[in-house]
């Protein structure tokens, strides 16, 4: 369980012989990390910007209905939390898409496209983080970076309600993994102003780089110009398949989690003025056939008391790894939802981190002495976790990319000859780079 704790009162834990880590952001990827390395009889400090846990929470309302596919399963029977894991989610089977006008197109079985690698569940953002935690996870909350040596050695923390309480403590290694607008991120990497985007080059969607190549950024990322509407509707009688429709300037997303079905209502960004009731009423009318999960969906959407609206942007740092101090999760790369691989994605790198970090568990602590070998050696698996992971992560990220230029077409034309090339690909050809990852784990130790 989660566990309000002071950065002083989680420093205490930590042995003269370990290294001194520091967490910044408790979402997936941190957390994850945090209860592998105690697992592994280390003692990470791990912190957070919110002021509790039930703010941590709500915060990212935007990423609470997550499919996770097979690449989660060494970390979630590490952690022990296997049983935890299936009562909190529902197994997914199927992969139901549909035309623009709302007619099945076809099915998929996804559970036996996955089955070889492992389990592929649909779970809320609030009902992963209670599994992750089942073991006690202290954070300390409002709690926030505000300067950073070069290095990441020497870190100033700013708590208190106005943040006006100020420490600074000496730490071996920084993990940055507060999210995709990190704060954090740009004090290791010197990202000032705006970072590299892409955008639309067209209303069909067809994203392409605007870049300044002789200026490059820390950070490059994708402007969809699209959004989407989030929030739940009540669970049905068909819990296992996920339902999706590619319209002509809109996108319908159905995900069964336990309990519930997450829904997506995505528009252009200039639609979004029109509001989540009237659009909602705007898709209705433009679908020819409407099964009772699309109508129950759609009502939902339009009787939900603000709900939350997601902008789809992505990000993706050129380096992760700056001495002493590494990204990890959406500070990494923070994905576009359209193949569902980002929370998995940033658990399996938390996994692969773990590793290299619980290997300089037999060293000297850097903070504590002067030893510029162990430095060196920090510095080195940092790297290390980097060259092994982050060619994987932006696989998956590329992928995510691609298939976006497809979901969010505006033209009917466009959707209509979409329709037709869904007859002929298959799910195994779209998700072809994920299948590949699934096919060669990154090693363990």
């Amino acid at each position: 369980m989660i566990i309000a704790a002071t950065v002083d009162g989680q420093l205490k834990d930590v042995r003269p012989e370990e290294p001194r880590v520091l967490i910044v952001g408790a979402g997936i990827a941190g957390i994850a990390l945090a209860q592998l390395l105690r697992g592994r009889g280390m003692h990470p400090v791990l912190i957070d910007r919110s002021a509790d846990s039930g703010r941590m929470i709500g915060d990212n309302r935007a990423g609470y209905m997550l499919a996770l596919m097979p690449m989660v399963d060494p970390i979630i029977d590490e952690l022990d939390c296997r049983e935890a894991y299936l009562e909190a989610s529902v197994g997914i089977d199927r992969y139901i898409a549909h035309a623009h006008t709302g007619r099945v197109l076809r099915q998929d079985h996804l559970g036996d496209l996955l089955a070889d690698y492992g389990d592929y569940r649909g779970i809320s953002r609030a009902a992963l983080l209670d599994v992750l935690t089942d073991g006690d996870c202290p954070i300390a909350f409002g709690t926030t970076v505000t300067e950073l040596s070069e290095g990441g050695a020497t870190v100033t923390l700013a708590q208190g309600d106005q943040g006006d309480q100020e420490s600074e403590h000496e730490f071996d290694v920084v993990v940055i993994a507060d999210g995709m607008n990190s704060r954090t991120r740009e004090l290791a990497t010197g990202e000032a102003g705006p970072t590299e985007s892409a955008k639309p080059a067209s209303t069909d969607s067809r994203i392409h780089a605007t870049t300044d190549p002789g200026r490059p950024s820390p950070v490059s990322s994708v402007d969809t110009t699209w959004g989407g509407w989030v929030c739940w509707a009540e669970a049905d009688d068909d819990q296992s398949a996920v339902d999706e429709i590619w319209g002509d300037g809109f996108f319908l997303g159905m995900y069964p989690v336990e309990g519930a079905v997450g829904v997506f209502l995505g528009c252009p960004d200039t639609r979004q003025p029109l509001g989540p009731r009237r659009f909602a009423g705007e898709v209705r009318s433009r679908l020819t056939e409407l099964t009772p999960r699309i109508d129950a969906c759609l009502t939902a959407v339009a009787e939900a008391e603000s709900p939350f609206f997601w902008p789809l942007r992505d990000s993706r740092a050129r380096r992760w790894s700056h001495g002493r101090t590494v990204l990890l999760g959406d500070a990494a790369a923070g994905f576009l939802p359209t193949a569902g691989i980002g929370a998995g994605m940033a658990m399996e790198s938390a996994g692969v981190l773990a590793d290299e970090l619980s290997a300089l568990g037999d060293r000297p602590s850097t903070a504590s002495s002067a030893d510029s070998s162990a430095a060196s050696g920090t510095v080195t698996a940092l790297e290390r976790f980097e060259a092994r992971q982050r060619p994987r992560v932006e696989a998956a990220h590329d992928n995510s990319r691609s298939l976006a230029r497809l979901m969010f077409g505006r033209s009917r034309l466009f959707a209509f000859a979409r329709d037709q090339a869904f007859r002929v690909i298959s799910i195994r050809s779209a998700l072809k780079p994920i299948l590949q990852l699934l096919e060669s784990p990154p090693e363990r130790m």
